[in-house]
C-alpha cells in the first residue's frame, strides 16, 4: 500500500508559529513545512539560514503556491480574521492557533466559508490533546463522578517577566476583555467537552479588575486583569451545575491551573502548579465517596512519545495529525470551529450579568 505524500504547509506568523509549529511539523508525517509568512523580511531571513523554505511578505503570493494546501494562522489580531478568511478563499485548509482573536459572529463566517468549500479547519484548543485531560474525560463520561454538584476552576499565573510574556497573548485586546477571551476560551470549551453541550449560563456575576485598580509595579504588562465568575452552567434541561472561576494574569504569587469537580460518587482534580508551563506537569487525583484523594497514575494508552524535546511540541503535534487526518478523510475536525464558537460565545455572555442566555445552534437566542 502506498503512503500518502504529505500535505504541504505554511506558517503564517513568526512567534508561536515558529517556536511550537514548526518543530512539531516537524514530528508530524502527515504534514509537511513548505513556507512561511510574515510581513517583516527580518524575521524570514533567520528562518532561511536554518531552513530551506520559500518565504513571503505578501500573504497573496504564498496563497499562490500551489504546494501549500493547509495554512497555520499565527499571527496577531489585527489580521486574524483577514488572514484566515482568505486563505479560505484561496482554497487553503485553515488551523487556528489562537481562536480568542476571533468573535463568534467571525468564526460563523469562517465555518460558513469552510462548509461551503468543503475545507477543514482546526482549532487549538491543546488542552484536549494532553493525556491526563483525555483521561479525565474518560472518566466522567463514564459516570465516574456520579451527578455533578459543583465545579471550581482556578487559572491564576504568577507574574514575572518572562512567565508574562509567555501568557499574554491577548495582544491589541482592550483590557476589560483579554483575560475572559484568551483564558476563559480554553475554560469554557473543557467544560463543554467534559460535562456536556453548554445550553444555558444563569445567575451570573462577572467581576473585571483591570490593571490600574492592581497595586502592582509592573509596567511590562499590556492588559493585565482579575476576573472573577459565579453562576451556573446548564448542559441539559434538568442537569444545572453551579460554577466558581477564577483567573488571572496579574498575580503576584499565582497557583498555576486547577480544576476541580464534585459529584455525588465522586471528586476529580487535574491540576498543574508550574507558572512557567502551564501545558505540562499536570497531576489527576480523585477522591471516591469517603475516601481521601489519590493521585492517578498516567494511563498509558493516552500518552505518546516526546517529540522535539518539548511537551508543548508533543500536544501540538498531536493536534496537527488530528487535522491532516481530517483533511485526507475528509472528516469532521475536532475541536474544530463548532468548539471554538461555543467557548467564544459564552465568553461573550460572561461580560453581561444581568439576565439568562440560552445558547443554540445557530446562535444565540
Amino acid at each position: 500500500m502506498s503512503i500518502p505524500r504529505p500535505i504541504g504547509v505554511a506558517i503564517a506568523g513568526f512567534g508561536l508559529g515558529y517556536k511550537t509549529h514548526l518543530p512539531a511539523l516537524k514530528t508530524c508525517g502527515s504534514m509537511k513545512l513548505v513556507a512561511f509568512w510574515h510581513p517583516c523580511y527580518k524575521h524570514l531571513n533567520s528562518v532561511t539560514q536554518v531552513l530551506e523554505l520559500s518565504v513571503y511578505t505578501e500573504f497573496k503570493l504564498l496563497l499562490n503556491n500551489l504546494k501549500i494546501e493547509a495554512v497555520i494562522i499565527a499571527t496577531h489580531s489585527k489580521v486574524y480574521f483577514t488572514l484566515a478568511k482568505a486563505a479560505l478563499n484561496a482554497n487553503k485548509h485553515v488551523f487556528l492557533d489562537r481562536p480568542h482573536y476571533l468573535t463568534s459572529t467571525e468564526i460563523k463566517k469562517l465555518q460558513e466559508l469552510a462548509l461551503e468549500k468543503q475545507l477543514k479547519i482546526a482549532v487549538n484548543f491543546i488542552y484536549r490533546s494532553i493525556p491526563l485531560f483525555q483521561q479525565l474525560a474518560h472518566l466522567i463520561h463514564n459516570g465516574v463522578l456520579g451527578r455533578p454538584q459543583f465545579v471550581k476552576v482556578d487559572w491564576l499565573l504568577g507574574i514575572h517577566r518572562k512567565n508574562y510574556q509567555q501568557s499574554d497573548l491577548s495582544y491589541n485586546l482592550s483590557p476589560d476583555e483579554s483575560t475572559i477571551d484568551y483564558m476563559g476560551i480554553h475554560v469554557f470549551d473543557l467544560l463543554h467537552w467534559l460535562m456536556g453541550p453548554i445550553f444555558l449560563l444563569s445567575a451570573l456575576n462577572t467581576t473585571v479588575t483591570l490593571k490600574d485598580q492592581i497595586c502592582t509595579d509592573y509596567d511590562f504588562t499590556k492588559s493585565a486583569n482579575i476576573v472573577l465568575l459565579q453562576g451556573k452552567l446548564q448542559f441539559a434541561p434538568d442537569y444545572t451545575v453551579p460554577i466558581q472561576i477564577n483567573l488571572s494574569s496579574i498575580l503576584s504569587h499565582g497557583k498555576g491551573f486547577w480544576i476541580e469537580f464534585y459529584g455525588t460518587q465522586s471528586a476529580l482534580i487535574i491540576g498543574n502548579e508550574n507558572q512557567n508551563d502551564f501545558i505540562n506537569d499536570f497531576g489527576l487525583w480523585m477522591a471516591p465517596l469517603g475516601q481521601p484523594l489519590r493521585r492517578l497514575p498516567i494511563d498509558q494508552s493516552l500518552s505518546f512519545e516526546l517529540r522535539g524535546g518539548s511537551y508543548k511540541v508533543a500536544v501540538t503535534s498531536r493536534l496537527q495529525t488530528w487535522w491532516a487526518t481530517s483533511i485526507r478523510d475528509n472528516q469532521p475536525i475536532t475541536p474544530g470551529l463548532i468548539e471554538a464558537y461555543w467557548g467564544k460565545v459564552v465568553c461573550e455572555l460572561a461580560k453581561i450579568h444581568y439576565r439568562d442566555f440560552y445558547i443554540v445552534n445557530n446562535g444565540i437566542s
